[in-house]
């Protein structure tokens, strides 16, 4: 039986056996299941100001967790190696959330303060996320996510109790960017709404050339952001050529340095990236 994915924007409608777009989840005997689940691509202790994050809890160690799966299909992808795989190139280890949450809570004499879901689309396998941060919770530990935010508010609502920050791209604010990416400007701006209203939410703009590089856009994505609060972060990062875009340049950081000028009229928080 055909069933419909309500995971994210793409509402893919599978027949039994079929993988969605993002290629982690499919219709399994007629019903959707989260094929990545427990599938982990990579493991690493790493600073929290990696994620990005730098206004939440500073100086600390977070155990960040990656899978395959993608529902956007970013040309620039960072981590195309295992965003843009699925099962048989992706190399995956199983692990499940009580293993993930005792490694977590393993690491925590070093400094871990918990786990984060990030590298790949995380989202794309939100039962893992949800059934792993729900036992990091109970063992008094974070939870931090790193997403897209192209999932659907039944997903969202469904994790928030348990995220105790977010980093979200903001990729673009641009609509007709978006659609390029296989995404949603619409969506991505709700997501970010809701969330900034019950958790710690700082948000990433990879500036591409030629895409999102120009000063008006800033203006206007930096005012929206101050429209929900002047002091969400803004994270404004240089591109260097990856996947499908490895023929360009990157960004100039002249380019970058001005693009974080210019948001930092309206936001209190503006970091700069990979400069």
């Amino acid at each position: 039986m055909k069933e419909t994915c309500q995971a994210c924007i793409h509402h893919c409608s599978l027949e039994p056996g079929q993988t969605g777009l993002c290629r982690a989840r499919k219709n399994e005997n007629g019903r959707i299941i989260c094929g990545n689940y427990g599938q982990v691509t990579s493991l690493a202790l790493d600073p929290i100001e990696k994620k990005p994050l730098h206004r939440y809890r500073p100086g600390s160690l977070i155990l960040s967790v990656g899978s395959y799966g993608c529902n956007l299909r970013c040309s620039f992808c960072q981590n195309h190696e295992i965003s843009m795989a699925g099962p048989e190139e992706a190399g995956a280890v199983s692990i499940s959330p009580e293993a993930l949450a005792q490694k977590a809570e393993e690491y925590k004499a070093i400094g871990n303060i918990g786990a984060a879901f990030t590298y790949n689309e995380p989202l794309v396998g939100w039962e893992y996320v949800r059934d792993s941060a729900r036992l990091i919770k109970e063992l008094g530990m974070d939870n931090v996510l790193v997403t897209n935010g192209t999932a659907s508010r039944e997903v969202l609502e469904e994790l928030l109790p348990l995220i105790d920050a977010m980093n979200i791209d903001l990729k673009a604010f641009r609509e007709e960017t978006y659609r390029k990416l296989g995404g949603d400007l619409k969506t991505v701006k709700e997501f970010i709404t809701r969330t900034a209203a019950d958790c710690h939410v700082e948000l990433t703009t990879l500036i591409v050339p030629g895409m999102n590089d120009g000063t008006e856009e800033m203006e206007e994505e930096a005012r929206w952001i101050a429209s929900l609060g002047k002091d969400i972060p803004l994270h404004v990062t240089r591109f260097f050529p990856r996947y499908q875009m490895a023929d360009r340049d990157a960004t100039e950081t002249g380019r970058v340095y001005r693009l974080a000028d210019t948001a930092r009229k309206y936001l209190e928080h503006v970091f700069v990236g990979n400069c």
